[in-house]
């Protein structure tokens, strides 16, 4: 197939695009290139010629439409997303635009391109989206594809109108989506503003590790290669107009978490050793949701798909990652807000 990949600079949009090719497809790659965006995430495919490049903004509905009409695809995976809580917390404004209004804009160019084709049986619109729309979980229970929407930050909220219009789109106009909502992923390529690779960094660094309220809050972890592996199935073979749940099966609280990565790196670089001795707890963001936990059940029933790595073995790959990749990171360091306290303006 050829795949228009929206957002495919980013952290999960990269990991797609480079099994999307390596699963013989070829890929359109659409990305406006913001502070979150990095070619070197897919530095080893582009010069394949199966991958092209377009360096768009997805609000930008003319130039939308002629990456459409030029490249002419057979699918579109749309991940490119404003993703950052925090910052949506300082600036929800980005995050409306891009999330919301961009969507809108992908899905009419979308629609028009597919009936001008002729409606064709095989065309696909994935929409990429998150488990934090369902809100926040207590101790027990896990998220379903039928769990109420809840959105509890500018983020979330955002998302979780991107796929009302996705389903709307389906059920007005015809166009042939399937939705996915995705617990937290982590792995190589993770942009240095996420938990899992603040850790790791600041822990290299000597410096403090920051743990919001008291590191209770637990998430469901999921590789990112895994991630990129449903993706292209659900892509491929999920049912029309049907959302899927895909998570890691695998609940840590954030303390819990960043202890594990700390002993790696008591493994990896003992002459630092302990390093959990630079956790510091800092006042928690507000409406920091308390679990995320996913069914996986219709993914893997339908499907057949399951996660095949573990916490345990992912945060070893990726802490072997980020230590071994220091050209890569490094320059990212600088860029805006990276290494700042964001989400306080609340």
């Amino acid at each position: 197939m050829k795949l228009l990949i929206t957002g495919g600079a980013g952290f999960i949009g990269s990991a797609v695009v480079r099994r999307a090719i390596a699963q013989g497809h070829e890929v359109v790659n659409l990305d406006c290139l913001t502070y979150a965006a990095c070619l070197e995430n897919i530095a080893s495919v582009a010069d394949s010629p199966a991958y092209a490049f377009e360096q768009v903004d997805i609000c930008d509905a003319a130039e939308v439409a002629r990456v459409f009409a030029s490249h002419r695809p057979d699918a579109v995976m749309h991940l490119a997303a404003e993703s950052h809580v925090d910052r949506s917390i300082d600036g929800p404004g980005d995050f409306i635009r891009t999330n919301v209004t961009g969507t809108y804009v992908l899905l009419e160019a979308a629609r028009a391109y597919w009936q001008a084709q002729g409606r064709p049986e095989g065309f696909r619109f994935h929409h990429i989206s998150t488990d934090e729309v369902y809100g926040s979980l207590g101790d027990h229970g896990k998220f379903t594809e039928d769990t109420p929407y809840d959105p509890r930050s500018p983020y979330s909220a955002s998302k979780a109108s991107s796929d009302h219009l996705v389903r709307a789109w389906h059920e007005t106009y015809g166009l042939p989506v399937v939705l996915s909502n995705c617990s937290n992923n982590y792995g190589p390529y993770h942009f240095p503003e996420k938990l899992i690779p603040v850790v790791i960094l600041n822990a290299l660094a000597g410096k403090e590790i920051p743990i919001y309220g008291e590191g209770a809050n637990v998430r469901d972890w999921l590789y990112v290669e895994d991630h990129a592996e449903a993706l292209l199935l659900v892509l491929q073979q999920g049912a029309l107009g049907r959302s899927y749940n895909i998570g890691g099966e695998n609940e840590a609280r954030n303390i819990d978490l960043v202890r594990m990565i700390c002993a790696l790196l008591d493994e990896m670089r003992p002459d630092a050793a302990p390093h959990d001795r630079l956790i510091t707890y800092v006042t928690d963001r507000p409406g920091h949701d308390l679990r995320y936990a996913i069914d996986p059940t219709r993914i893997s029933t339908e499907l057949g798909w399951r996660p095949s790595v573990t916490l345990e073995q992912g945060l070893r790959l990726t802490v072997e990652w980020y230590l071994e990749n220091e050209d890569w990171w490094r320059p990212l360091q600088a860029r805006a807000g990276v290494g700042e306290r964001l989400g306080t303006k609340a």
